[in-house]
């Protein structure tokens, strides 16, 4: 049975209205959401979305990022990772480094790898495949999530083949699913403003249809608290929306709250903890196709990403490990946090929590442990 909905004066009852009947939402709906200053009414309308569709559970994994390089051709206004050969604070991992980080996640127990760089200038195609198949050789227990969208296109270019053909080379190297970063706003002015040498939305929107084609399923995000309007937001989740009713491959959704330290458009600030809220709450009315909303507790913190549990989110990421992209743009959260401390906070926010694997399959907990393996050099 569905949680009773509380009367509020908030302005949103044709709104908590279509909610009951679990009617779609309009763009229109959408900018109403963003505009009602009442953000407690808006989480709890979110909330019975969230607990029609998975109950109190909340997931989580034990993973670790693997951001292979910040060498990267681009150079996107909004971006502190990316840096030219000879910059200060440029690096790129050998194989043997990544081997050593991959080692590391499997004795600690972790289910996935996060892998995702730069547009590396100097290194050719065929090295994706082999950082794949290096790893899944050794670690088959790992679930290689890697490359996102902007990643597999110019892996496409540089092999001179179909996105099709590249996704299923992948796959068969080890590739098990795509994150969803690369979105930012799926608008042609922001593009334009911000990101214009990078692919853009009409690609990214390809390149995941594209994938889940041929069976590869992925995240999806979007980039919030720049120059981009509310109606760009919701036009954003709708596309999301929209593709999702044609493949149905997207795992979750994930608001990323840019942090501008570092890049050129700093001046711009960043936003605070409602707005995180705001984001979770109306991407869970928006996109009710989409199984899961994840708060990214790298970007909110742990403690605005608890209050999010309550208000529309059911995924509060994983364990992470040594996350760069985000940190390199001034973020102060942690670089990891144990299993533990996330069933602490998933549970006191009165949630249940589960350890998941990338696919939201139930993993056994606590998990057996692991043997350690013979360090073997990547060759």
């Amino acid at each position: 049975m569905a949680p009773e909905i509380l009367i509020d004066k908030s302005g949103l009852t044709a709104i908590r209205r279509k909610v009951e009947r679990e009617e779609r939402l309009t763009h229109d709906d959408g900018l109403a959401l963003y505009a009602t200053p009442h953000v407690a009414a808006l989480g709890e309308l979110a909330d019975v979305v969230n607990r029609r569709k998975n109950g109190l559970r909340v997931g989580y994994n034990v993973n670790r990022h693997i951001n292979y390089s910040n060498l990267c051709k681009l150079s996107c206004m909004f971006c502190a990772f990316a840096k030219k050969r000879g910059d200060a604070g440029g690096y790129e991992f050998s194989m043997d480094e990544i081997m050593e980080r991959a080692r590391e996640a499997y004795e600690a127990g972790a289910d996935e790898l996060h892998i995702v760089g730069g547009l590396h200038p100097d290194h050719p195609y065929e090295y994706y495949p082999r950082l794949l198949r290096a790893i899944k050789s050794r670690y088959p227990e790992l679930h290689l999530k890697g490359f996102t969208a902007v990643e597999i296109d110019y892996f496409a270019e540089l092999a001179g083949k179909s996105h099709e053909d590249v996704l299923r080379e992948l796959v068969d190297a080890g590739l098990g699913s795509l994150p969803g970063g690369g979105a930012e706003i799926l608008t042609d002015r922001v593009w334009r403003k911000l990101y214009r040498d990078k692919m853009g939305p009409d690609k990214w929107i390809d390149v995941h249809r594209r994938a889940h084609r041929v069976g590869v399923r992925s995240n999806s995000t979007m980039l919030h608290g720049h120059i981009e309007t509310d109606a760009e937001k919701v036009t954003h989740m709708l596309r999301i929306r929209e593709l999702q009713d044609e493949t149905g491959g997207f795992m979750t959704f994930i608001p990323l709250r840019f942090h501008p330290e570092n890049t050129p458009i700093e001046k711009l600030g960043i936003v605070h903890g409602v707005s995180s809220v705001r984001e979770i709450a109306v991407s869970r009315l928006l996109l009710d196709n989409v199984p899961h909303i994840k708060t990214y507790w790298i970007m909110t913190g742990l403690e605005v990403a608890q209050i999010c549990l309550t208000m529309g989110a059911d995924d509060i990421d994983g364990t992470v490990v040594e996350e760069k992209i985000t940190h390199m743009a001034g973020a102060t959260t942690p670089e990891s946090v144990g299993e533990e401390e996330l069933r602490e906070v998933i549970t006191a926010a009165g949630r249940i929590p589960y350890r998941r694997d990338t696919t939201y399959g139930e993993v056994p907990y606590p998990a057996p442990a692991r043997e350690p393996r013979p360090v073997v050099a990547a060759g």
